[in-house]
């Protein structure tokens, strides 16, 4: 008579007959491109998890899996907190069709013995799926979303340029943005400034963009300051955040943008638009013996300054422009590429073309002393 099949029993023929490997291996293994999976439960994680890892709990693992991945013959690694649950999951995954499911042996407790690299933090069920197209990219993966989620951008302003970066950010992940802008929705600002409605005018811009990024993405922070940018909290503000987006439409806000970032080190995002063309670049001055935004403009101009509101605007230019200012501003969060440090990015509307020029970091210039 055949023995009862019980939990010791049932485990038993699993380590039997599914592979393990050594949470050493699974680390090789990860960064030639394997998928690992934490499949702890939250507050498992928080005190927690394999750098890098998706973290899906068991009891959802099935169920998310063919969201998230997408080739079946993906090598995938099932990782527990003593090697037990994997075995169970590994059971079931290629009970479904995944062939190359392997357990980490010991789990999560034998893979912090083996002094192997963890992060506390981590990315709920839902970021996890939301951001994971994000996440697969090698450069970025789970180490790169959670340090989008911990970041801090200053958005100064919430205009033609300030809209659409500050969509894209909320969009990628960015955990706390703070929109800081003195002005309320106009029906002459829906043209080009598209995080704004017919239902939000007369609201403070940064009010109405507020409600426009949380209905985007309800897990990020977003902090809204209705005041100007000036001597009184730039620095402050400045100090408190990891990169400036500048969507400013005056020299006089540039200019103090520019000396915080400089007297802070902070990178400084810059763009602007006029009529049909638009210019993006990165001060940095801290990086690489940069310049800063005097060293591209030494005169105060802001006596006559012209604007979108004096000189027009082709409603498209602020959103090519603000979205590359999105893309400099990520790839510096992820340390990512080159960004466009010393460099000024030109994109004419008329003509379809970009082109690079190099900036030179003025001798004359506050920068260059570091005053």
């Amino acid at each position: 008579m055949a023995e009862p099949r019980t939990w010791r029993s049932w485990l038993r023929g699993l380590q039997r007959e599914i592979p393990q490997i050594s949470p050493k291996l699974a680390a090789k293994r990860q960064r030639q491109d394997a998928i690992l999976i934490d499949v702890r439960e939250p507050h498992e994680w928080r005190k927690g998890s394999p750098v890098g890892a998706l973290r899906i709990s068991r009891g959802q693992l099935e169920s998310r899996l063919d969201k998230l991945i997408t080739d079946p013959d993906v090598e995938i690694l099932l990782l527990c907190e003593n090697g037990v649950r994997s075995l169970f999951a590994a059971d079931s995954l290629k009970k479904i069709g995944y062939e190359r499911v392997y357990p980490v042996w010991g789990g999560y407790r034998f893979w912090k013995e083996c002094g192997l690299a963890s992060e506390t933090g981590c990315l709920s069920p839902v970021e996890t799926e939301r951001y994971s197209d994000q996440i697969r990219l090698p450069p970025i993966g789970q180490a790169g979303q959670l340090r989008l989620k911990n970041a801090r951008v200053l958005c100064v302003g919430m205009g033609g340029l300030g809209s659409p970066a500050a969509i894209y950010l909320a969009a990628a992940g960015v955990g706390h943005l703070i929109l800081i802008d003195a002005d309320r929705v106009d029906r002459s600002n829906l043209q080009r400034q598209i995080i704004h409605a017919e239902t939000t005018l007369g609201l403070e811009k940064v009010d109405s963009a507020r409600q426009f990024l949380l209905r985007l993405n309800p897990d990020i922070q977003v902090t809204s300051i209705h005041d100007p940018l000036d001597d009184t909290n730039a620095e402050a503000l400045i100090d408190d955040c990891d990169v400036v987006l500048d969507g400013c439409d005056n020299y006089e806000t540039r200019y103090l943008v520019s000396d915080c970032c400089r007297k802070l080190a902070r990178p400084h995002v810059y763009g602007a638009v006029q009529e049909m063309w638009g210019q993006v670049s990165v001060f940095w001055p801290s990086q690489q013996q940069g310049g800063c935004y005097r060293c591209l403009y030494p005169e105060s101009l802001q006596g006559d300054a012209a604007n979108c509101n004096t000189l027009g605007v082709l409603g498209v230019v602020p959103g090519v422009i603000g979205t590359l200012q999105a893309t400099e501003t990520l790839k510096i969060l992820l340390g990512l590429g080159q960004p466009l440090t010393n460099r000024l990015l030109q994109y004419d509307a008329m003509t379809g073309a970009f082109r690079v020029s190099r900036i030179q970091a003025d001798p004359e210039c506050v920068c260059s002393s570091r005053k």
